[in-house]
């Protein structure tokens, strides 16, 4: 996912007593960085102690679900070509699910199995190589979530040999509502939590005021402030955003999205740039901007009313972005965007 949060800075302060001081540290996982600004209304936190429980946690997550590692649990699935039932981690599996759901409503545009397809066309290195058709249709055939069966609760079965899984459209929201459940669970009332650009709000600012993040605008030649987003809420939210701007390749004159239909093989060619997702689950929120980005606007705004969530369109043309919101979206009053 591409990075679109800027932050105000925060205090590195750990209190003797609970006071309204925000704390915040950072690091690195899965590839790219973390950012968290909390306090609690409840009890003293110990920012050290916190901070080495989260990268604990991440460093768990990277070994579950990263596909950059070859010693993850997700990469040992795919380098396993069978198709008997294999035992997998509970979390995998109800992950992998609920990406199910979405890539049916998404008419297949989404689809984890996409490794294949990925591959194929270099995203993975540093350099593209379109393939032919020939190798294009092989790599489809290998793509398909009707090919992957859920067992039960810890295993899944290949229905071919050489199914193989990209968690990285999910990974890192899925990691930032993990850590914000840690937070809960310790009784730390007021956060922001932040992987690779995907966060997840809770509570307020000890000013009282809000938490506000600001949006990239989408140009791959520059990092500036697109919109300011204001959660005007102390529920849990999580914000993500899908974008074609910062991962793409430039090839004999064509511009190709790392953004890749599963239907046919190849990257999106709309006019859609980024997608952004609310939603109370992160989880959730990450799992459809990636499908709704895959869709483009027309089809993915009919796509999220169904759905009811709550997403903003932006298309680019020539040097204009245009907005669109999907009905959700319009409705959700404890989001403010300027």
């Amino acid at each position: 996912m591409i990075r679109t949060i800027f932050f105000i800075p925060a205090l590195f302060l750990t209190a003797c007593e609970p006071t309204k001081t925000l704390q915040k540290f950072e690091g690195y996982t899965q590839g790219t960085t973390y950012h968290i600004s909390f306090w609690s209304s409840k009890k003293n936190v110990d920012a050290i102690t916190l901070q080495q429980a989260v990268d604990a946690e991440l460093k768990r997550l990277d070994e579950q679900i990263s596909n950059y590692r070859d010693d993850s649990v997700i990469e040992k699935f795919n380098a396993a070509n069978s198709t008997e039932p294999q035992e997998i981690s509970a979390e995998i599996v109800d992950l992998i699910e609920k990406t199910r759901a979405v890539s049916e409503a998404s008419h297949g545009c989404y689809d984890l199995t996409i490794k294949p397809l990925f591959d194929l066309w270099g995203f993975k290195g540093e350099s593209l190589t379109p393939p032919t058709p020939t190798a294009l249709q092989q790599a489809l055939s290998q793509v398909g979530f009707s090919q992957l069966e859920t067992i039960d609760a810890t295993h899944l079965r290949k229905r071919i040999p050489n199914l193989k899984l990209d968690l990285s459209s999910v990974g890192q929201g899925y990691s930032v509502g993990q850590i914000a459940r840690m937070f809960d669970a310790q009784g730390i009332d007021n956060y922001l939590i932040e992987i690779g650009g995907e966060l997840q709000t809770r509570g307020e600012k000890p000013d009282d005021s809000m938490w506000r993040v600001a949006l990239e605008k989408p140009l791959s030649g520059e990092r500036s402030m697109h919109k300011i987003v204001t959660v005007n809420r102390t529920e849990p939210l999580g914000v993500t955003t899908s974008g074609t701007y910062r991962h793409f390749f430039d090839s004999d004159g064509k511009r190709y999205s790392h953004i890749l239909d599963a239907k046919t093989g190849e990257p999106i060619i709309h006019q859609t740039v980024s997608v952004t997702v609310f939603d109370e689950n992160v989880t959730t929120a990450e799992i459809w901007d990636t499908a709704l980005l895959c869709l483009g606007r027309e089809t993915g705004i009919e796509v999220a009313n169904q759905a009811g969530i709550a997403a903003l369109f932006i298309e680019q043309q020539g040097e204009i972005f245009n907005e669109f919101s999907s009905t959700a979206l319009g409705n959700l009053k404890t989001v403010e965007i300027k």
